[in-house]
């Protein structure tokens, strides 16, 4: 057989480099079988394509055969509980695919138990489980383990495993953000022996996560984690306010960094408006937040 794959952020995503889980198990499946791999022509004639697609705002490619399988939260009428079959989701990944990839990627837990209204996790994964242990997720050539849990700290299976880390020669990165209000002494103390590829990750969604994130700051700058390290996530609902709160707050902690992701669900139709784009894009992303707040922004940039 002959099997064409299809990456639809690759397509629109200037110089996107991070892959596709799903595309890479299933081209390692096909391989295993003996059929042929590539990426997917438009006018090349395949036995069977396959799509994978992440964000709803992704343009979807229409000469994309009809009976392409199509896989992905980007994918609106694709079922939302979809998973790989068994037999494809056991396999190691195929990286040869991605050849600008130099590190691992996987879960070591899937799901999450809390039900927060932004989030389809726990409608697509369920609650929280492991998945597997780190050690089946590492590539021999490279020394560098991205990891996509969305709510790691929540399971003991996934605090052992990060604990079990301590020492290899891996360095890693939780790419989704840790809850803070997870983080306790222990926890914190395991976070900062870890070996990080840049930076300790956290989510700012709402304002009661503020002060468990101050508390976790303080937690690992007693261990040695200096706050230039930690990364913060915060997400931009309608409520501009709010959002312009967090990040005064956040602030306080000194030099760390702040992300911000404008809310975005198609499947709830949630679309950021224009205001919530420029929080993100403009004011936050740029760094301005870090010199303005955003009320002194709005007024200088009305008068442009």
């Amino acid at each position: 057989m002959l099997i064409g794959l299809h990456d639809a952020e690759m397509e629109h995503i200037k110089g996107k480099t991070f892959p596709n889980y799903a595309l890479m198990k299933i081209s390692a499946y096909h391989k295993a079988m003996g059929d042929k791999v590539e990426w997917w022509r438009p006018l090349k004639q395949y036995d069977r394509v396959y799509s994978g697609k992440v964000f709803d705002f992704t343009p979807e490619n229409p000469y994309l055969p009809k009976d392409t399988i199509r896989g992905g939260t980007g994918y609106p009428e694709v079922p939302i509980m979809q998973r790989l079959e068994p037999a494809i989701d056991n396999i190691f990944p195929d990286y040869s695919i991605y050849p600008s990839c130099k590190y691992a990627i996987g879960y070591i837990t899937r799901g999450c138990p809390n039900h927060c209204r932004w989030c389809l996790v726990p409608a697509k994964e369920g609650n929280i489980k492991p998945y597997r242990e780190w050690s089946e997720l590492v590539r021999v050539d490279s020394h560098k383990l991205v990891l996509m849990d969305n709510n790691i700290l929540a399971s003991d299976f996934g605090i052992a495993q990060l604990e079990s880390l301590i020492g290899s020669r891996y360095a890693i990165d939780l790419n989704q953000g840790m809850d803070a209000r997870l983080v306790d002494e222990p926890v914190a103390k395991i976070l900062a022996r870890l070996k990080w590829i840049k930076y300790i990750r956290f989510s700012c969604d709402q304002q009661a996560q503020i002060e468990p994130i101050y508390k976790t700051v303080e937690l690992l700058g007693k261990y040695g984690i200096k706050p230039y390290r930690v990364f913060i996530y915060l997400l931009v609902t309608e409520d501009i306010e709010d959002a312009a709160q967090r990040v005064e707050a956040l602030k306080k902690l000194g030099n760390i960094t702040i992300y911000a992701q404008a809310e975005r669900n198609w499947r709830q139709g949630i679309v950021p408006n224009k205001m919530q784009l420029e929080f993100a894009q403009r004011y936050v992303y740029s760094g301005i937040y870090r010199k303005q707040t955003w009320a002194e922004y709005l007024e200088r940039w009305q008068k442009q």
